[in-house]
This record gives C-alpha cells, structure tokens and sequence, in this order.
C-alpha cells in the first residue's frame, strides 16, 4: 500500500445522495464499505466530515444570523454525520472511535492528540467531529490541522467531482482535469481546491492533497493502491 495513514475529508453534500438535504443511508453505507475495505489493509484511517449537508454556518450569517453563533450550529452538524458514519462503520465490523473539538460526554471522547494517535496504532478507525472548535474555520482547515497533528501521510478529499479541473466541470464542459498540480500553481489559477487556510496549512507542512471522486465505489481502494485517482496536490 502507498500509505500507512490517511485522513479522509468527505463533504457534508456528500451525504445527502439524492436527496435535497440530511442523511441519504445508502450512501453513507457504500463510503462505510469502502472504508472497511481499506482499513482491512492495514491502512490507519482518520476521517472529518463537513456539515453541509444539515447545517451551513455562512449561509446563515447571510440571513443575518450573528456568524459565531452559525458556526457553533454548523459544528454540530458535523458532530450528527459523524454518529451516522460512525453508526455505519461499525455496522460492518470496524472499530471505531469518535472525538470532538467541543465537549459532548455522553456521545464521543474530547479530542486528545496524544489519544487519537493510540486509536489509530490499535486499529481504530477514528472520526473527528465539530471542526477545530473555533468559528472562522472550516472543516476543510479542521481535516489539515488534525492531519497534521496525527502525521498523515496525505489528505484524501473524497468530492463529487474526479479531481481539480481548469474550471468547474459541471458548468463548463471545456473544463480539463489535472492529474498532478503544485501547490504555487494552484494559487497561481486561483483554483478552488479548499479554503485558504487549509491549503496553507498543508503547503507548509508539505502534506499532498488528493482531490477524488468518493461516489464511485472502489475509488478509496484503487487510490491507495498508488493508482493515479483524481488529482493529487504536491
């Protein structure tokens, strides 16, 4: 295998399926299937998922919502997909540890660098919820920051899409995929891979990013086989 530990960032969106918004089972079933696969390999799995999908804090200060107050109710979005993914996975035999930035005893541990590490060394896959803890960040920037606490070996931004392309592929049908960008580039074509502050982060940790398509089953595998997936970021 091309590595040994992974942190998996899937979007809120992602979860909806085909439904208009919340929590499509099936799909949350077939990501828990191929991560099962994965994690059968002996790869250490740590996963953070947006919230979109339930709640989305800067639509909300658009509303006139005051923008901390938003940003706490988007974190516990993201706290509510990963119950259901964490229901998922162990639906099919992993063992599975949740952690989040904000206190909630009764459903998940705190996230403790030093604990999550031990998670992932005994074969747990670990799950971490509600963002940093902080509103202004977004679950991009919580899914570089824990990868880089818990030294990942790469952030796989499982997406609806099958990579980074010139433009967006769903609006522009002359729009062509990249197999491998830089870091510079990426800022150079003001290309929307994940916020500033996540990409920041990873170019100066030099930590790759792959951007993939995680709806089509076995892409998870086929990637961390070392196939050429998506688009990866160096």
């Amino acid at each position: 295998m091309k590595y040994k530990r992974i942190l998996l960032k899937l979007s809120g969106e992602a979860l909806m399926g085909d439904k208009q918004y919340g929590i499509d089972i099936d799909r949350v079933a077939q990501y828990a299937k191929d991560i099962r696969a994965v994690h059968a390999e002996g790869i250490e799995i740590a996963i953070v998922i947006g919230g979109g999908n339930i709640y989305r804090g800067l639509s909300a200060e658009k509303a006139g919502m005051d923008r901390v107050q938003a940003d706490y109710m988007g974190m516990l979005a993201t706290v509510i997909n990963s119950m259901a993914l964490q229901d998922a996975l162990e639906k099919v035999g992993c063992k599975t540890r949740l952690l989040t930035a904000i206190k909630m005893e009764q459903i998940c541990e705190p996230f403790i660098r030093r604990r999550a590490v031990r998670h992932l060394e005994k074969g747990r896959i670990v799950i971490f919820g509600a963002g940093t803890g902080n509103p202004y960040f977004t679950t991009d920037t919580a899914a570089s920051l824990r990868a880089i606490e818990i030294n990942a070996d790469v952030v796989l931004k499982g997406t609806r899409v099958d990579g980074i392309y010139t433009a967006d592929p769903e609006k522009d049908a002359t729009a062509t995929r990249f197999d491998e960008i830089s870091f510079d580039e990426v800022y150079k074509n003001g290309l929307n891979v994940m916020d500033m502050t996540a990409f920041t982060l990873c170019q100066e940790n030099k930590l790759p990013i792959i951007v993939f398509d995680m709806n089509k089953p076995g892409n998870l595998m086929k990637l961390t086989k070392g196939e050429p997936i998506g688009t990866l970021v160096k």
